[in-house]
């Protein structure tokens, strides 16, 4: 589905990403960790044609190189941003209808309805605008923007960010449910959650990876991971990141 190789990212003297290889098969569920500044974000933005890059990228066979973004998106790979970028003068119902635009005739997938039943608590916000809005709420929107467009590929950007613990939990559960139907591509400081919800993971530090492996194995790494990682996901877990309670409401 997915095939990166030497992929580089510079921006001026600074090298971002310095000849990462990924690949990705047909339900495949990826995470990306590493401390900030670690080149995970240009990674996926080189992916989605987002910045310029070097280096040989393909979807489906397709090779992106002079591929517009946009059509990208069409083409079913389909990425949340860092900083969820909702249209703040649209209501939630309008931002969901606008995500069905990427769909280019795809079936399948998630409607408008399937995201009302994953994120319950954006369905008393149908007609609220997106400036109104919390930012755990704004980050649902912005996943079920992306689910209605029938991505072949999910490209997510720390979905976590910024949002409290409880609401880290309620995208996690969600992004578990989409994990049964949809590959993922996921880039997340929080690795206790990543693990859970992907199968493989790459762990990136200066703008190489350094560890790969299955994610079952890089649970049992935790003390390696930490190396990498800092202790966000000590602290995560003392503010109440733990099993799932049912629905909580948003921040």
């Amino acid at each position: 589905m997915l095939e990166v190789r030497g992929l580089e990212v510079s921006y001026g003297a600074v090298e971002a990403v310095r000849g990462v290889d990924l690949s990705m098969d047909t339900g495949d569920r990826v995470a990306l960790l590493g401390p900030n500044g670690a080149g995970k974000t240009s990674t996926l933005r080189a992916i989605s044609n987002l910045v310029p890059h070097r280096g040989t990228i393909v979807f489906d066979g397709v090779d992106l190189a002079k591929t517009a973004a946009e059509n990208v998106t069409r083409m079913g790979l389909i990425h949340v941003p860092e900083g969820r970028h909702i249209f703040p003068t649209l209501t939630v119902h309008e931002n969901l209808q606008v995500g069905t635009v990427a769909r280019a005739g795809r079936r399948g997938g998630f409607d408008i309805d399937d995201v009302y039943d994953l994120f319950p608590a954006l369905k008393r916000l149908k007609a609220t605008g997106g400036w109104a809005l919390s930012g755990g709420e704004q980050q649902m929107v912005a996943i079920g923007r992306a689910l209605v467009g029938a991505p072949r590929l999910l490209v997510l950007d720390e979905p976590s960010l910024g949002l409290a613990p409880v609401v880290t939990r309620v995208v996690f559960e969600a992004l578990a449910e989409v994990a049964k139907q949809t590959p993922l591509l996921l880039v997340e400081q929080i690795s206790t959650m990543a693990l859970r919800v992907c199968t493989r993971v790459f762990v990136m530090v200066g703008g190489r990876f350094v560890m790969s492996g299955p994610a079952s194995e890089m649970s049992s790494r935790q003390e390696l991971l930490r190396s990498y990682l800092g202790q966000r996901d000590e602290a995560v877990e003392e503010a109440g990141v733990g099993p799932a309670a049912p629905h909580p409401t948003p921040d």
